[in-house]
């Protein structure tokens, strides 16, 4: 399964070009409330928040709208089939499932690596789990 990871013992220094190339390629704008990964600090260091494609977004849904990749186990949202309830965001335990104001279908993390491209202190990477 492709998924986007957190590497232990690299430090996060927050500048949020992550967070900026992910909401800029999504929503064309930079807006962390328009990112699929968040920045947050636990017990004093700074780390990226993102999708470990536990399903939960997809259990949550009644529409069927989000669906796992049997090829590379990421769970997307299928925009047509999404109708904005906004139940797959609250079931998200890490808050990286979006609802975003305007947009007519939710968005999540589909492991794409472009948020890994935009850190240069290296800190997120995909791979296979």
């Amino acid at each position: 399964m492709k998924k986007l990871f957190v590497k232990k013992d690299v430090p996060c220094m927050a500048c949020l070009e992550c967070v900026r190339a992910c909401s800029t390629a999504f929503y064309k704008e930079f807006h962390q409330d328009k990112a699929c990964l968040k920045i947050v600090e636990r017990n004093g260091k700074v780390r990226p928040m993102t999708c470990v494609q536990c399903g939960k977004c997809a259990a949550a849904c009644e529409h069927g709208a989000i669906t796992q990749n049997p090829k590379t186990g990421v769970y997307m949202v299928n925009k047509k089939l999404c109708v904005g309830c906004g139940k797959c965001v609250e079931a998200c335990p890490f808050g990286v499932m979006l609802q975003v104001a305007g947009a007519p279908a939710a968005s999540k993390c589909i492991a794409c690596g472009i948020c890994v491209k935009a850190c240069p202190m290296e800190v997120l990477e995909i791979r296979e789990s």
